[in-house]
């Protein structure tokens, strides 16, 4: 599943208007003390090595809004740069969602999918239909849902005499075009959350070259009912170079994926995410290949509908709990399982006056989850756990998929503080990706004998025209320090090494 969880973040869509609009974080850090509200300028401010990286990357000053601020204890700052500016922050959004997540739903929250009946069990046969409540979790992948067919089958549900029916209703959408973004309809991150969403909407092709045969022999994931796919590809021996496009796919068949060009056989095996042409069939087509796989037989169809009232139980899925999640969602930037938390947020039942003690926790059955009552919650926790000095964010999606999101380097300074402090804090924390090991930060910190190398938990973002990060980076002086980067310029991918030289600045702060 890595394949697709490496691909379900956000990529470097076109420009606002037709396309996406983009914005990166780069960032500054000054060794003296600068206190909140004064009105120093850029060159004044930033650190020689990322003053250096933004003029060689031709970039102005005022593309970054900055802010480094001791994550614990006084609020001592080292750097701030344009910090209340209302920027884009791109998939660096996710803290927020996932923050809110952990602090109302704690750490240990699962999401629950249900198998229901209106029939009875008996002998290994179910005479009646089998009900499939989804109830919103974000990773009901492949393997998965493999355990689960089989524990159904272990409960005696082994021949289906009625349909599969398949419930979506827990949360209600607007419709989605997963080529509006950015016309990349079939890129795994573009896929549109569910209550029932199965294996991210994706199908993996894979592909093993074979001299001998003279062809890629192709496997793909997972079963799909109805749907045949080339089980070969002729090899060429051109350069592996962009290797999916040689391939020449045709997708524009919801019951076929064929394949007219060749697969450079000096490309060796490659995997190949794709989400799948007709979402609107997904589940149906890969839960009935799967119960098929699986030994279980139907004779019926699959099919969407609503679970009726009286049915009857027979088998509850929990999902993976929250800190697992977020852990995808932070490392892998995860765009449709951000979506997915953030619309669980919206089926809580809060106070709207800021009140004391601790928010519901609870799910509310009948509060349908949209992305108008997640804003709503969010919004309300927000102004509750952070007060009014930091405004709420603009949120759309939860994701950073939008271009209308916005926030202050100012309020994420203010969360990554809050966060630190949290009882539960060091799991959100360890959620995020390291510097220079693992997750999408790994590409920061690679110069040798870096200092920031293992020594900073960051969330990345990036569009087309926004870079950034946001996380905390450990001190040599034994300061742990909440860093906040933002660059939103037409030309933000050219300041990563800006970005990472504010990283190794911060590593290396002496007292």
């Amino acid at each position: 599943m890595q394949a697709i969880m490496s691909t379900l973040h956000s990529r470097s869509p076109p420009r606002a208007g037709a396309r996406w609009r983009g914005w990166l974080a780069a960032f500054a850090g000054a060794a003296a003390l600068v206190l909140p509200g004064c009105a120093l300028s850029a060159v004044d401010t930033l650190p020689k090595p990322v003053r250096t990286a933004l003029n060689k990357a031709g970039l102005p000053s005022g593309a970054l809004s900055a802010l480094v601020v001791a994550a614990d204890g006084p609020a001592r700052e080292r750097l701030r740069h344009r910090a209340d500016a209302e920027v884009n922050p791109a998939s660096v959004m996710k803290l927020v969602t996932t923050y809110a997540a952990l602090d109302l739903l704690g750490p240990e929250h699962t999401w629950t999918t249900e198998f229901r009946t209106d029939g009875e069990v008996a002998g290994g046969v179910l005479r009646g239909n089998l009900y499939v409540r989804g109830g919103g979790d974000p990773k009901l992948v492949l393997e998965r849902l493999q355990e689960t067919f089989m524990r159904l089958q272990d409960l005696g549900v082994r021949v289906i005499l009625g349909d599969m029916v398949l419930d979506h209703s827990a949360f209600e959408l607007p419709p989605h075009d997963p080529g509006a973004f950015d016309g990349e309809s079939l890129r795994p991150y573009n896929t549109a959350p569910d209550a029932l969403l199965v294996n991210f909407k994706s199908v993996i092709l894979h592909f093993t070259p074979d001299a001998a045969a003279g062809v890629a022999w192709v496997r793909s994931e997972p079963p799909m009912e109805g749907l045949a796919i080339d089980a070969s590809v002729p090899l060429s021996r051109s350069a592996c170079g962009d290797w999916r496009a040689a391939l020449q796919a045709r997708f524009d068949d919801a019951d076929r994926i064929r394949f007219e060009g060749r697969y450079p056989r000096g490309c060796g095996e490659r995997e190949w995410p794709v989400a799948y042409q007709d979402p609107g069939s997904y589940a149906a087509r890969a839960m009935e290949g799967m119960w098929r796989a699986t030994g279980g037989a139907i004779t019926g169809r699959v099919r969407e509908g609503l679970t009726p009232p009286g049915t009857r139980l027979v088998h509850e899925a929990q999902s993976l709990p929250l800190s697992d999640i977020i852990a995808d969602v932070n490392q892998w930037s995860n765009n449709v399982m951000a979506q997915q938390v953030f619309l669980t947020l919206g089926r809580l039942n809060l106070p709207p006056a800021m009140t004391e003690g601790r928010l519901s926790d609870r799910l509310a059955p009948e509060r349908t989850a949209r992305f108008d009552n997640a804003r709503e919650v969010v919004t309300r926790w927000w102004r509750r756990t952070l007060g009014t000095r930091h405004p709420p964010p603009v949120m759309d999606n939860g994701a950073g998929l939008s271009r209308i999101e916005r926030i202050t380097p100012d309020a994420l300074g203010a969360l990554l503080r809050h966060a630190a402090a949290h009882p539960r804090g060091e799991q959100f924390v360890q959620s995020l990706s390291l510097a220079g090991v693992s997750g999408t930060a790994a590409r920061y910190a690679r110069a040798p004998g870096s200092q920031a190398r293992g020594n900073a938990w960051l969330k990345t973002g990036t569009l087309r025209d926004v870079i950034g990060v946001a996380g905390y980076v450990q001190a040599a002086n034994g300061t742990r320090y909440a860093v906040v980067a933002l660059v939103n310029h037409e030309q933000a991918p050219a300041a990563r090494p800006a970005i990472d030289a504010l990283i190794e600045w911060v590593a290396t702060l002496p007292d």
